[in-house]
């Protein structure tokens, strides 16, 4: 198993590149703001070629490089439904003016193919099985990926901004809801093996076990109490 990741953009917004190997095809998850030179040096670095683009939701910092990443590869892309309507209008996502500048160096709107993802759907693409879990909170239409235990390769969860290292997506943008992230947190995050590794879309990755004892968020929801919203800094955009 593949997988390359690297920060990208302004918002230091995780991107990452998933292949059965070095050499083969590959899935790229959230090319955001100024991510595409990233993901063409990746691609070349590892001899990969792009089947797919995957969005855990639709916040600028994780879409604004989908229009030419998949232009330049004639891939689809994929995202929730509830979510679509920020590929071409991110103003309106983020309840406010992201400002002019910011905007004139962003392509925005759909790619050519763009598709909707479905809660507990598996997608069968470049060799990879991704389980799709609908996870709102940070967003209405957040999702996450996960990938089986494989071999010596734990299981893989790309959560986006719903969990991180010590913390968790914030709540305050548009579609955000402190009740709706905590319950995510519970029926997506809470029954994994403590083995699998969390890579999300912001920071280092984590595991479970790790965030089942040192998350504070997590650690109150496993509790069955109900996070203290203070707790800790939420991340994203």
């Amino acid at each position: 198993m593949l997988i390359a990741g690297f920060p990208a953009g302004a918002w230091g917004t995780n991107c990452y590149l998933v292949a059965p190997a070095a050499g083969e095809e590959c899935v790229i998850i959230d090319p955001g703001h100024q991510a595409a030179q990233g993901v063409e040096e990746t691609l070349k670095k590892h001899r990969l070629k792009p089947v797919a683009v995957v969005l855990t939701h639709g916040h600028l910092d994780h879409v604004a490089s989908v229009v030419p990443v998949c232009g330049a590869h004639d891939v689809p892309a994929w995202i929730h439904p509830e979510d679509r309507y920020m590929m071409s209008d991110p103003e309106k996502a983020l309840g406010r003016s992201i400002g002019m500048p910011l905007l004139g160096e962003l392509t925005v709107g759909e790619p050519d193919d763009l598709r909707e993802l479905t809660d507990a759907a598996s997608l069968k693409l470049a060799g990879l099985d991704l389980t799709v879990a609908h996870a709102p909170g940070h967003t209405k239409g957040s999702v996450t990926f996960r990938m089986p235990e494989a071999a010596d390769v734990p299981s893989v969860l790309f959560s986006g901004d719903l969990l991180f290292a010590g913390s968790i997506g914030r709540t305050d943008l548009p579609g955000g809801s402190h009740a709706e992230i905590l319950d995510s947190l519970a029926r997506v995050c809470l029954p994994l093996d403590d083995s699998t590794v969390v890579l999300s879309g912001h920071g280092p990755q984590t595991t479970i076990g790790r965030e089942r004892v040192t998350n504070p968020y997590l650690r109150e929801v496993a509790a069955g109490l109900g996070a203290d919203p203070t707790a800790a800094p939420r991340r994203g955009m």
